[in-house]
């Protein structure tokens, strides 16, 4: 059994359960909403909240089942999270109405608590495949949104949608068995959990984050989006003071203002504004109609063809991220992460008007994107000990949605402030230029960190 999970047994499985269990799940839908909307009913504002349903419960349920892996063990609080979110894609497939559908989608959202676990797992397990483990791992957010779309076209148009989501959830089944015989970690016998801490949590971010999602339908100044945001600052500040207060808090503040945890936290927020702006961009223009050389008046399809060179690159450096951290150090990954990405739009201010522009530029920013990715998920790792793994990648990854979702809406806003017009694409590609060199700034500031992952063990350190 040692052998099997032991090395680089241990990380392929866990790379298996991230894709089956969040990865492709998350992805699935976004192809597959007009057939659903056809199916179900229900407005399209309504249908959209199939991703951002699962997109909210994720944000939320990832650092929370990160603390409860650091306390409780990863595998055993893993084989709890493995069956929620095999539920909620069971249910997600069956669902007779939209509100089914929604709800099962909110609580496969669940599943992905398995990356910060996995973190864990392979921080405890994974021998001298440590840094390149959690290089694999932080590809198949990438590899299993690539799989989605790939699929997505033949089975929607051949068995249904419904299979889109029953693939996944059949492979989850065999993960939930196979995740019976990885090792265990430690966890920290004797302390509590601090479910207050994490409702609070909870209700700050899901209000904030809803409120960032609503704002273009509702309208910002709506008074549900006031209202939404006014309640997220409101258990914010609660939040922070229960926290500072509380003797084991569900987040400690002091791991927060660590040199290493907040650089990389700082370029998660960026490197995921990067990568959803394009989410935005990409459909838009392939799919603009043709004027003064501007838009391809493409379809859906040839969309996918322009994103999926991203996706594919991203895989790749993910992977082959941590063999590089091990020879020069993920602050310098991180480093040429953001000079990719802010090479490539760069490059997409004067390259945007031949299809092969758009494909060769997405190869690039997935490339620098993979590597960002992979190298802030190690420098976390290194700056906290093995008992503050979970919750603080978790963290991590919490972030990387928030600045996805700030991606999303402010480039839609960029766009749309010039009604679809070039100079809108053009403003939102020098951001997003900008906004990558942000990432290597905080490269710079990031401690250096190159082959060891320490401290593994002991208290924290004093924040720098």
């Amino acid at each position: 059994m040692e052998k099997l999970w032991g090395g680089r047994g241990l990380v392929w499985v866990l790379a298996f359960l991230g894709v089956v269990g969040y990865a492709m799940p998350v992805a699935v839908m976004t192809p597959a909403l007009p057939v659903v909307q056809d199916e179900l009913g229900g407005s399209a504002a309504g249908v959209a909240w199939a991703i951002t349903g699962i997109t909210l419960s994720a944000a939320v349920a990832t650092p929370v089942i990160g603390r409860l892996g650091d306390l409780f063990g990863a595998r055993r609080v893993l084989r709890w999270v493995l069956p929620l979110g095999l539920a909620g894609q069971v249910v997600t497939a069956m669902a007779p109405a939209l509100p089914v559908l929604l709800a099962g989608r909110a609580l496969a959202g669940v599943g992905s608590g398995v990356f910060p676990l996995a973190y864990t797992l392979i921080r405890a397990h994974a021998g001298d495949r440590e840094v390149s483990g959690i290089g694999v791992m932080s590809s198949m957010l990438a590899f299993g949104g690539a799989a989605a779309w790939v699929l997505a076209g033949p089975v929607i148009d051949g068995p249904g949608w419904r299979w889109l989501v029953a693939v996944p959830a059949a492979l989850l089944l065999v993960g939930t068995f196979l995740a019976r015989r990885l090792p265990e970690t430690d966890g920290s016998p004797g302390q509590r959990v601090d479910w207050w801490g994490a409702v609070l949590f909870a209700g700050w971010m899901g209000a904030g984050l809803a409120g960032l999602t609503q704002g273009p339908s509702w309208g910002w100044a709506s008074p549900g989006v006031l209202g939404l945001a006014g309640a997220a600052v409101v258990l914010c500040a609660v939040w922070v003071r229960v926290e500072g207060r509380v003797p084991q808090p569900l987040m400690d503040p002091r791991m927060l203002r660590l040199r290493g945890v907040w650089t990389a936290n700082l370029g998660s927020i960026l490197a995921g504004f990067c990568l959803m702006a394009a989410g935005v961009l990409m459909p838009l223009l392939v799919q603009a109609p043709v004027r003064d050389g501007f838009g391809f008046g493409g379809t859906a399809t040839d969309t996918a063809l322009v994103a999926l060179p991203a996706s594919l690159s991203m895989t790749v450096t993910g992977m082959l991220a941590g063999m590089a951290a091990r020879r020069i150090g993920a602050r310098a990954v991180l480093a040429v992460g953001g000079i990719l990405t802010s090479a490539s739009y760069g490059a997409m201010l004067l390259l945007h008007t031949e299809m092969w522009h758009l494909m060769a530029t997405n190869a690039v920013r997935g490339a620098g994107i993979g590597l960002a990715y992979a190298a802030v998920a190690a420098l976390v790792v290194a700056a906290v000990p093995l008992a503050q793994t979970g919750v603080a990648t978790g963290v991590n990854t919490l972030l990387r949605t928030v600045g996805a979702g700030l991606g999303t809406q402010a480039t839609a806003v960029m766009v749309a402030a010039f009604a679809g017009a070039r100079e809108g694409f053009l403003l939102a590609f020098g951001t997003c230029t900008v906004l990558a060199l942000g990432v290597v700034a905080a490269a710079l500031a990031a401690p250096r960190v190159a082959k060891a992952l320490a401290p593994a063990e002991g208290r924290l350190p004093e924040p720098a």
